[in-house]
């Protein structure tokens, strides 16, 4: 069944406007979910919360942006699905056997993941997937919760529904990092133009969409400022979940004499930065990670760095408990990297900028330098060595990240929206 929706008062109130003129949407087909018929199943009952079957019968559903691989965003979904195994996950379109965990679970992709299959590059449908994410239909559903850092925030949903967005971050290559996304995804020079128009309609799609928005979550003090700044919207801080595995491997007696990097190997991570202060101090270097920088970063190695690839999941908490320290040279918003570190009891050198702000202690679990350089990042290194960091405090630090602690904020944010925005609708 398609159900065209239309522009008017009610749609104006939702922010529900086309992306580059686009006058009206179809709707891919949901799903009705479960009524409440117990006093325990309802959002005005204090003992709800505590009760699993309200979780699993909730009228729920999810949204991403797009699910290729599984990253921070993804691990954050991840969670979500641990409250509400049986909702179903939309998205504009999904690589599947890609995206961990999140292959069990309801995947339902938008008319974009046809394309999708033939150029296997979810960037190049950037222009096509405001459209996309409109097209989902979402009747029946009363709670929304999307993931988003580009377009899931822009979901149409039922006026007697709340739309609660867990936000990674406004689009940043559309309001500030355009000119990072031209060189991150080697944009050629003839296509710049066109490129840069498509993200002036991006922004303006973007900011029209925050109206459908009930409840922002920032995951950090830098999202949340961002979003104050370009949406014009409060939001609860509520940083990424680290999980469980890297809390359970015992901390090791003696650490290794490596320091350690992990992420996608693209320009504005600053492996390059890494790799040219470990070959001037000789210093043992592990970075794992794919990315186009690969062939690059491989060039540039010295025999002290070693550029390890994909490493399984289960090979990663072992890396960082024996590593001497993490290094993390990049400005992110959150960034789920450094607490995965430090529930592995590894101390972190970070860019103290971003996220880290809000997950690293400088001089208890961590130190931060404040330039992109090698001097500063050096003198760091040389900083963190005369202190002396005790590995229990550094994981203890971060169990007040841990994936049970997120699972909890979320919940309880969602059922206050639940109770602000559903009661009378």
């Amino acid at each position: 069944m398609i159900e065209d929706v239309k522009e008017g008062a009610e749609g104006e109130e939702r922010g529900i406007i086309g992306f580059r003129g686009f006058k009206g949407f179809k709707r891919v087909k949901g799903c009705a979910g479960i009524s409440f018929s117990s006093p325990l199943l309802n959002p005005l009952n204090p003992l709800t919360l505590l009760n699993p079957l309200y979780y699993s019968r909730m009228n729920l559903a999810l949204v991403a942006d797009w699910l290729t691989v599984f990253g921070g965003a993804e691990h954050a979904i991840d969670q979500f699905l641990h409250i509400w195994p049986q909702a179903p996950l939309f998205t504009t379109v999904a690589r599947r056997g890609n995206v961990g965990p999140l292959d069990r679970a309801d995947i339902r992709t938008t008319s974009l993941q046809r394309l999708y299959r033939i150029v296997r590059r979810h960037q190049v449908l950037l222009k096509r997937m405001p459209k996309a994410i409109e097209e989902i239909d979402l009747t029946g559903f009363d709670t929304v919760l999307s993931s988003s850092h580009a377009v899931a925030k822009g979901v149409i949903v039922p006026s007697n529904a709340v739309h609660i967005c867990y936000c990674h971050t406004p689009m940043r290559y559309a309001w500030e990092m355009e000119d990072q996304y031209l060189q991150d995804f080697r944009i050629p020079p003839f296509m710049r133009r066109y490129v840069k128009r498509a993200l002036k309609d991006l922004r303006r799609w973007d900011l029209s969409t925050a109206k459908r928005v009930d409840v922002f979550i920032a995951n950090s003090t830098e999202t949340q400022e961002r979003i104050a700044r370009i949406y014009g919207r409060e939001s609860e801080v509520i940083a990424p979940p680290v999980e469980e595995k890297f809390f359970e491997r015992p901390l090791p007696a003696s650490r290794g004499d490596y320091y350690l990097a992990t992420g996608r190997l693209v320009p504005y991570k600053r492996f390059d930065l890494l790799i040219a202060l470990a070959n001037e101090r000789k210093l043992p270097l592990k970075i794992v990670g794919r990315g186009q920088e690969e062939k690059k970063l491989r060039s540039l190695a010295g025999p002290t760095v070693e550029l390890l690839g994909y490493v399984e999941d289960e090979a990663l908490p072992g890396l960082y408990a024996n590593a001497k320290a993490l290094l993390f040279p990049q400005h992110e918003d959150a960034g789920i990297v450094p607490l995965e570190a430090q529930a592995s009891g590894t101390p972190v050198i970070a860019f103290g900028q971003g996220g880290a702000l809000d997950t690293v202690v400088d001089g208890k679990t961590g130190v931060f330098f404040q330039e992109q350089t090698s001097v500063a990042l050096s003198t760091a290194i040389d900083r963190l060595a005369s202190l002396h960091i005790d590995a229990e405090h550094i994981r203890d630090h971060a169990r007040t990240f841990a994936a049970p602690k997120f699972r909890e904020r979320i919940a309880g944010t969602v059922e206050r929206a639940r109770e602000k925005f559903l009661v009378g609708r």
